[in-house]
């Protein structure tokens, strides 16, 4: 099969051929139909420190964690799946036993393995997954579609780790996940929304999606701005840039008792005002990926309903054998979510 390797540590990638995996029993095989490049696989392309502190030891392995596609094969221990359902793939691989999987919270598992970071992933024809991490697709949604509903319910993990309904949201990061949680917190009955980026069509999107106030950080006062919008603070900060920059602007425009849900994957380590956070009772949480499964059904809730229309985000499709243009293109002016089909 056709498949894309991080073969060497340094920035770039390799497509070659090679054998379609054995599933074991409690494993389904999965025909990739379409998968697309997030984040994540921008780190890991670009060899920056999250990439070279994480995955250094997984080299070389096929890289890529958002897939739709049909179920080929199904190992003899696979219940409530069928050959030919159309699935997604819950890339937190748990181990089922340790405390905090006991306890309802799978997705940081103490033993947790992340497709496509610490195994196989998705940019080939062919992909093995523990069957419990197969989630069932409405054959109605297009895969070319539900291969972006992993980024959507990253989204819903972050908008809904507190209250929305009447709060004065701010979302940080004009990426996909930023736009999809501005449509979350508009539906979710939010008083304003103000969406924060540095590229004017994907700030236009987001104004699309329900954003009441845009600021291109790069040719705006961020910080002024904001106190202008909310003279009393903002209620929530939504991060999801993965810059300290934008966090420390968010969190200077938090109102006391506000809360912060950090989801973005920084590159370094960063400084926030940490008094601020003390005296201000503000909450900071991390969020990471989704709630196993409580997440996936929401966000099926949302894409069968139409709520958030997700298709608007697929800016480019491209052959897999092509992925490196759809990387060239992320680094430009034009693109949000790129998707590759074999």
């Amino acid at each position: 099969m056709l498949s894309v390797w991080k073969t060497e540590p340094k920035k770039g990638l390799e497509v070659k051929d090679t054998g379609i995996p054995k599933i074991a029993e409690d494993e389904v095989l999965i025909k990739v139909k379409a998968t697309s490049i997030c984040g994540t696989d921008r780190h890991i392309y670009n060899w920056d420190n999250w990439a070279q502190n994480r995955i250094s030891k997984t080299i070389p392995y096929i890289f890529g964690h958002e897939v739709s596609g049909e179920i080929v094969e199904l190992g003899k221990q696979v219940r409530g799946l069928e050959i030919g359902d159309h699935v997604s793939a819950e890339t937190h691989i748990s181990c089922g036993y340790c405390y905090q999987c006991k306890t309802g919270n799978e997705h940081v598992c103490e033993n947790v393995k992340i497709l496509g970071v610490d195994t196989q992933g998705t940019f080939a024809e062919y992909l093995k997954l523990p069957y419990r991490n197969a989630w069932k697709n409405d054959k109605s949604i297009p895969h070319w579609v539900a291969t972006a509903q992993e980024p959507l319910g990253n989204a819903v993990h972050t908008v809904f780790d507190g209250e929305v309904a009447g709060k004065n949201m701010v979302v940080l990061g004009d990426g996909p996940i930023g736009i999809c949680a501005v449509a979350l917190c508009k539906i979710a009955g939010a008083e304003s929304i103000t969406l924060i980026g540095h590229k004017d069509f994907r700030l236009k999107l987001g104004k699309e999606f329900g954003a009441d106030h845009i600021i291109n950080s790069k040719n705006e006062d961020t910080q002024k701005r904001l106190k202008e919008i909310y003279e009393k603070g903002a209620d929530a900060i939504l991060e999801i840039s993965g810059s300290e920059n934008a966090l420390n602007d968010g969190i200077a425009c938090l109102k006391a008792g506000g809360r912060i849900s950090v989801l973005g994957v920084f590159k370094e380590n960063v400084r926030i005002d940490i008094n601020k956070l003390v005296f201000g009772s503000i909450k900071l949480n991390g969020i990471n990926g989704r709630k196993m499964f409580d997440t996936w059904y929401k966000t099926s809730s949302f894409l069968r309903t139409k709520k958030v229309q997700l298709e608007k985000l697929v800016t480019h499709k491209f052959k897999l054998k092509d992925i490196e243009k759809g990387f060239q293109e992320l680094d430009g002016e034009k693109a949000i979510k790129v998707v590759l089909e074999p």
